[in-house]
């Protein structure tokens, strides 16, 4: 078979493109690039992809996610989400291992692997654990986890409090090639925590996280990154105080990366008013001023990758008091177009969004990024920026419909998703 994008205009700014052309696709392999690239090609065998007035982005790459099998099928598989990050036009995700066991052995991520590969709809890179059952304690078989297929390494979900073994962690994954994703948090500060520490939550009457619970540990680990020399990415960077010390940090160039998630970019704590459980996450929405931060940072790329942080639960997780209710949000859906926004209003560039969704992410995970470019496997999302739409959570690919942003009208959608060439979503 095959496939002729045609007419898109072909953004890939880490090749310098920029324009309409035809994208060629044959055996799952880009072969053409340019204007007319399609035309003599016609038969049974060749289909075309009318995509004037879309864009065609090197696949989009979502470096945080959580794909909850195995052990809470009940909330998400490897199959379902992997179906929602192709409706949100990710071609790979990287998943996070505070699955039920716990992946921190080979045989939990070559199951995680043969299912992406008999059920996916995008690639799957797996993140294990930093340190056995994610307690923080001692290493988790780095060796054996790198040669079953891991490609990083993160206890997220839970810190490594322990700076000596976080500073470990770091020196025994560059001997194996895997990126440490830190999930920056002094459980000193934000041990029973609820929401964002501040005025709302005293009015609430909630426990409140305070914003140095997160930024305290960000510093740790960038004098950590420093000491060692090795690379840190500290995933969902939500608050001021965290984005400046990554700006400093990489002024004085320590090897330090940092994702941040849209809704941290899109909502404050007000979203928490009338205690919606929906709007309830680790680290928690902030303040006006947080916010303001997260975006600029995205803005003048102090933060390096925008990533969802999805991660599914059900009603009777978070049908509960606020309390009570469990931490974490969808976002697979809901990502791209929340994103295009921050272009539509100026904050970022299209190419820097580019970077921050497929690029970057990709090269942080230490993995080919994905190209538009002769010889580059095709995966590939074609987006309509213009696409209008409303939020229906129980229309989601995802078995969870967790989402603060139900009903809220959305700009821009992806139309195909390509995985090595094979549609995975659009008809």
């Amino acid at each position: 078979m095959i496939l002729i994008i045609q007419g898109g205009r072909v953004k890939d700014p880490a090749r310098g493109l920029d324009g309409p052309a035809d994208v060629v696709v044959e055996n799952g392999v880009i072969t053409r690039v340019g204007t007319g690239a399609g035309e003599g090609l016609s038969g049974e065998n060749v289909r075309v992809l009318p995509a004037a007035g879309m864009l065609v982005l090197p696949g989009l790459v979502d470096m945080h996610v959580h794909l909850r099998e195995p052990g809470q099928e009940y909330k998400e598989t490897v199959a379902t989400g992997t179906r929602a990050a192709a409706a949100g036009g990710f071609t790979a995700v990287c998943c996070m291992a505070n699955t039920h066991p716990v992946n921190d052995n080979a045989a939990v991520t070559r199951y995680i692997l043969e299912k992406a590969r008999e059920e996916g709809s995008a690639r799957v890179y797996p993140a294990v654990a930093a340190t056995r059952g994610l307690r923080g304690k001692e290493l988790s078989d780095y060796g054996d986890l790198a040669a079953a297929g891991a490609r990083a390494v993160s206890d997220d979900g839970q810190p490594v409090s322990d700076a000596g073994m976080m500073r470990r962690v770091l020196e025994y994954a560059k001997d194996l090639g895997l990126a440490v994703l830190s999930h920056p948090e002094d459980l000193s500060l934000s041990e029973g925590g609820a929401m964002n520490e501040g005025v709302l939550s005293t009015r609430l009457g909630l426990p409140g996280i305070p914003a140095a619970a997160e930024a305290a540990m960000v510093a740790r680990d960038i004098l950590l990154a420093e000491l060692t020399g090795v690379p840190v990415h500290l995933c969902h960077v939500s608050c001021a105080q965290a984005v400046e010390a990554v700006r400093v940090a990489k002024a004085r160039g320590i090897a330090v990366t940092a994702e941040t998630a849209p809704h941290y970019f899109t909502l404050t704590e007000q979203a928490v008013d009338r205690y919606n459980t929906h709007a309830k996450m680790n680290p928690p929405l902030r303040t006006e001023a947080d916010r303001e931060a997260v975006r600029q940072g995205l803005g003048d790329g102090t933060l390096d990758a925008i990533a969802s942080d999805h991660a599914p639960h059900t009603v009777l997780e978070k049908d509960l008091e606020f309390d009570a209710a469990a931490f974490g949000i969808v976002g697979l859906e809901t990502s791209l177009p929340l994103s295009l926004a921050m272009v539509r209003q100026g904050v970022m560039s299209l190419s820097s969004l580019v970077l921050a969704m497929s690029t970057r992410p990709a090269e942080i995970l230490g993995v080919t990024p994905p190209a538009v470019v002769p010889g580059a496997l095709a995966d590939l999302t074609v987006v309509d920026p213009d696409a209008a739409w409303t939020v229906d959570a129980r229309s989601f690919f995802s078995k969870c419909a967790n989402t603060p942003f139900d009903g809220m009208e959305m700009k821009g959608r992806a139309v195909w998703t390509l995985v090595g060439g094979r549609i995975t979503h659009g008809e």
